[in-house]
């Protein structure tokens, strides 16, 4: 298979094709990939253009190295979820693995501004689940994810919802979760939220508004959390 001639440098056109196949589940978490030399020979093009590619797909966390052993596909484990995408520390502390118990669990129609960040029908079904958070033992955030049933079939019948979604995204439904979209901001705790953080209604809390995003780019699933940040504050480091 050779690669065409066009206005993309090779290495991009590469990384294009060989993310499209992870889309279409060519290869299958934690599945290794060829070797550089098989793709650049299948491809048409040098090995380091194909390496070139690779790391940026490790780069964006699509692909993983293993040390002496090739490069995989990404698999989400609870432990590697959580340290990626959960955000809340200790002040000046090291990453803190939460408990979770599911409150409630639901379907209803989605609300129209869900329709237009989910890209859904006007008509379209959502499961919402509402999810208390703890660190130290200790309820800190009280979530409200939002997930398309056209997306996660039946998802709201699962037995037992995991620590992290997105393992269970990527396990049953063939969901990758490789970015998300924070938007922060300080509010009051709406007051039906209140006694699940011992807090009073009203109280000053830190809202998070999360879009999370597949490996095609597509937005599939919204979540909305309210925490407290006497003890705890949410945590970025950037490089």
């Amino acid at each position: 298979m050779s690669l065409s001639a066009g206005f993309q440098p090779l290495y991009k056109q590469v990384y294009d094709l060989l993310t499209t196949r992870l889309v279409e589940g060519h290869w299958k978490p934690s599945e290794p990939l060829p070797s550089e030399m098989a793709l650049a020979k299948e491809l048409g093009v040098s090995q380091g253009t194909v390496r070139k590619s690779l790391n940026q797909m490790v780069a964006e966390n699509l692909l993983q190295r293993r040390q002496g052993k090739g490069t995989y596909v990404a698999e989400h484990t609870q432990e590697s979820s959580l340290f990626r995408f959960f955000r809340w520390r200790e002040p000046g502390g090291d990453s803190l693995v939460p408990e979770t118990q599911l409150l409630s669990v639901s379907r209803r129609a989605a609300t129209k501004a869900e329709c237009q960040a989910l890209v859904l029908t006007p008509k379209a079904k959502v499961v919402e689940m509402l999810r208390l958070r703890f660190l130290q033992e200790q309820p800190v955030i009280i979530e409200k994810v939002v997930q398309p049933l056209d997306v996660f079939p039946d998802i709201d019948k699962e037995d037992l919802i995991p620590n992290s979604l997105y393992t269970l995204y990527q396990e049953k439904y063939g969901i990758s979760i490789v970015s998300v979209k924070d938007e922060l901001r300080a509010c009051a705790l709406p007051a039906k939220y209140a006694k699940h953080l011992n807090l009073e209604a009203a109280a000053p809390v830190l809202m998070t508004e999360r879009s999370s995003i597949n490996i095609d780019g597509r937005v599939v699933e919204l979540s909305q959390s309210y925490a407290g940040t006497d003890k705890f504050v949410y945590s970025v480091q950037l490089k």
